[in-house]
C-alpha cells in the first residue's frame, strides 16, 4: 500500500518537460510545476516573445514570472528519495490502451500532449518541443490530443480537408472542388466554423435561458410544495381545534343534562319519600286505633263498652289521596328520547357537512404553470380581443378602427377631462382587465413604440416616472424601434436581442406570473420573458413618443 501511495505521489511531482522527478521544483502562476532549470531553459528559448507560456495549458504570462522554489514539493521529493520508494516516474507518461499515443515515438509510445491540425500528427511533450521552438511551426494549430486526426484526410485524394461544401454540407479537400464538388458553394472550413460557432453560441444562450427558466420553475414548485405543506398543517391544526371545541361543547351539554337529571331525581325522590313517611305514620296510627277498637269490641261489660265507645269510634281524616297512580317505567325516558333525537340531528348535520368538507378537501388543486405554446397556432388558442379605453387615452392620441388603433397626432383630440386620462405621457390602456391566459398582437408603424401591460392603478396625471410604462413597479414594457428592443420594468432597462419586426406578440399567464414578448413574422421569436407574481388584474397598453408624429400602434384582430 505504501508503494502504491508513493507511486501516486510521484505522478504529481514529475516534470512534464524532462519527464523525471522534479529538481528544485517551482510552481508558475497557472498552478503547474516544473524543474527550475527546465522551465528557465524553456522560457529562455522564448525570450524574443513578449509573453511566456505554460508548456501544458498554454496560458501566457506578462511579464515573465519570477520563479521561487516550492518548499512543499521539494520536501515531498526528498521524502520519496529517503524512503527508497521512488518508482519509475516515467511509467505514467507511457500511453495505455485508453490513451492517445504519440505518432513519432518508436518502441513503447509516450502519451500524446497535443495534436497538430497542420501536420495531422499527434506528439508527446518531447516531440512537441520543435513546435514551440522553431519559427517554422509558428502558424501550426495545436489542439488537445485526438485519435480522429485521420478523419481530417480526404479518403479520395489523401489531402487535408480544409474546405466546407455548403451544398453537400461536408468537409472536402481542394481537389474535391475540381471534380465531384465542382460548381458547389464552398467556403474555408474555418469560415464555416465561425458561422456555425455563432449558431452554437445562440443555441447555448437559448439552452442556458431555458435552464435558468426551469431552475426558476423548480424553485417555484419547491415554494408550492412548502405552501401546500404549510396550508395542510394549518388546516389540520385548525380542524382539530374546531372538533375539540365541538367535543368540549357536547361534553359540557352532556354534563349539564346529567346534572339536571340528578337534581330532578333528587327532588322527585325526596317528594315521594316524604309522602311515603306520612303514609307509614298514618298506617301506624290506624293500626293502633284498630287495636283499641278490637279491645273495645272484646269488652264483655256493656256499661264499660258504652262508656269508652265515644272516644274510640271517631276516625281522623286521611292526609293523602287514595288515588295514587304509579306510571310503570316512565320517569326520565323522555329525556333519553330527546337526547336520541339530538344525536340523530347531529348525525344528519355531520353527514351533510362531511360531504361538503370532503369535497372541499378534494377540490384543492395546485395551479401549476401550463407549458407555453410553441407555435403561433398554439398561441392563437388564447387570443384576446383588446379594445382601447378612450377615457385613458392622451389627448394627442387618435383612436380609430373601433378603438383598436392609436395614432400620434399634432393636434389634440376633443376628449373630455377624465381622472383615468394620461395627461403627460402619450399612453392608453385597454378596457379589458386580464387575469387568465391570453395572447394578443400589436402592429406598429414608424418607430418609438411601447408595448406594455400595467395595473389599472398606475398614476395618470403626473409628469414623473410614476406614469410612464416600464418606469415603475406597476407596469412592464417592451420598447420597439427600427433597430433594437429594450425591456423596462421598475425603471430598469434591459437590452433585448432578436429580429426586429413590425408586429409584437404578447403572451400572458396571469396566475402563473408569466409575461412573454415575441417578434412575429413568418416565425415567432421569443424576445423576452418575465417570471414574477402579479398581484392585480392587468391591462394591455401602448405608448408613443413625441418625436415620431404619425407613429401608430394597432391591436390586431386575430383569427
Amino acid at each position: 500500500m505504501a508503494q502504491r501511495g508513493a507511486q501516486l505521489d510521484s505522478e504529481s511531482i514529475s516534470c512534464s518537460i524532462c519527464l523525471d522527478l522534479l529538481k528544485d521544483p517551482v510552481t508558475i502562476p497557472c498552478g503547474h510545476s516544473y524543474c527550475m532549470d527546465c522551465i528557465k531553459e524553456y522560457w529562455d528559448r522564448e525570450d524574443q516573445r513578449r509573453s511566456h507560456g505554460c508548456p501544458q495549458c498554454r496560458k501566457e504570462f506578462i511579464p515573465r514570472p519570477v520563479l521561487e522554489k516550492n518548499i512543499t514539493l521539494t520536501d515531498l521529493v526528498e521524502d520519496l528519495k529517503k524512503t527508497g520508494l521512488q518508482a519509475d516516474t516515467s511509467d505514467h507518461f507511457y500511453a495505455g490502451p485508453e490513451d492517445v499515443a504519440c505518432d513519432v515515438c518508436t518502441g513503447r509510445k509516450m502519451k500524446a500532449a497535443m495534436s497538430c491540425l497542420v501536420c495531422l500528427v499527434t506528439y508527446c511533450e518531447k516531440h512537441l518541443q520543435p513546435h514551440y521552438q522553431s519559427p517554422a511551426f509558428k502558424n501550426h494549430k495545436l489542439v488537445n490530443p485526438s485519435k480522429k486526426l485521420h478523419q481530417n484526410i480526404c479518403s479520395r485524394h489523401d489531402e487535408v480537408m480544409k474546405i466546407f461544401c455548403r451544398t453537400d454540407q461536408q468537409c472536402i479537400c481542394y481537389l474535391c472542388t475540381m471534380d465531384e464538388h465542382k460548381g458547389h458553394e464552398t467556403v474555408p472550413a474555418a469560415a464555416e466554423r465561425t458561422e456555425k460557432q455563432k449558431e452554437v453560441q445562440v443555441s447555448r444562450q437559448q439552452i442556458q435561458q431555458r435552464i435558468q427558466d426551469q431552475e426558476k420553475d423548480v424553485k417555484l414548485l419547491q415554494q408550492e410544495v412548502e405552501a401546500i405543506n404549510i396550508s395542510a398543517d394549518k388546516a389540520v391544526e385548525d380542524s382539530e381545534k374546531i372538533f375539540t371545541e365541538m367535543i368540549r361543547l357536547i361534553q359540557k351539554r352532556s354534563s349539564d343534562v346529567k346534572q339536571q337529571i340528578r337534581s330532578q331525581q333528587e327532588t322527585e325522590v325526596s317528594r315521594v319519600k316524604e309522602l311515603q313517611e306520612k303514609l307509614e305514620q298514618e298506617i301506624t296510627e290506624l293500626k293502633r286505633k284498630d287495636a283499641e277498637l278490637k279491645q273495645l269490641s272484646d269488652t264483655e261489660d256493656h256499661s264499660q263498652f258504652l262508656l269508652n265507645y265515644p272516644s274510640l269510634s271517631a276516625l281522623s281524616e286521611s292526609t293523602h289521596s287514595s288515588s295514587i297512580n304509579i306510571r310503570p317505567l316512565r320517569y326520565f325516558e323522555d329525556v333519553t328520547a330527546a337526547v336520541s333525537e339530538l344525536r340523530e340531528k347531529l348525525e344528519d348535520i355531520l353527514r351533510e357537512t362531511w360531504t361538503n368538507i370532503s369535497l372541499k378537501v378534494t377540490e384543492v388543486d395546485v395551479l401549476l404553470p401550463q407549458p407555453e405554446p410553441e407555435t403561433r397556432a398554439g398561441f392563437l388558442k388564447y387570443s384576446q380581443e383588446i379594445s382601447l379605453d378612450p377615457n385613458s387615452a392622451n389627448k394627442k392620441l387618435l383612436l380609430s378602427e373601433g378603438n383598436k388603433k392609436a395614432t400620434l397626432m399634432k393636434q389634440q383630440q376633443s376628449y373630455p377631462d377624465h381622472p383615468d386620462r394620461f395627461t403627460d405621457w402619450l399612453q392608453v390602456l385597454s378596457r379589458e382587465s386580464l387575469t387568465e391566459r391570453c395572447y394578443w398582437e400589436v402592429e406598429w408603424k414608424e418607430r418609438g413604440i411601447d408595448v406594455a401591460v400595467s395595473y389599472k392603478n398606475i398614476s395618470r396625471a403626473e409628469g414623473l416616472d410614476e406614469c410612464l410604462f416600464g418606469a415603475n413597479d406597476k407596469s412592464w414594457s417592451l420598447y420597439c424601434d427600427t433597430d433594437n428592443y429594450k425591456f423596462c420594468h421598475n425603471n430598469i432597462q434591459t437590452p433585448v436581442s432578436g429580429p426586429v419586426s413590425s408586429r409584437v406578440g404578447v403572451y400572458l399567464d396571469h396566475r402563473a406570473g408569466i409575461l412573454s414578448f415575441y417578434s412575429v413574422s413568418e416565425t415567432m421569436t421569443l424576445l423576452h420573458r418575465v417570471q414574477t407574481t402579479f398581484t392585480q388584474p392587468l391591462h394591455a397598453g401602448v405608448g408613443l413618443h413625441y418625436v415620431y408624429l404619425g407613429s401608430s400602434a394597432e391591436f390586431v384582430k386575430l383569427k
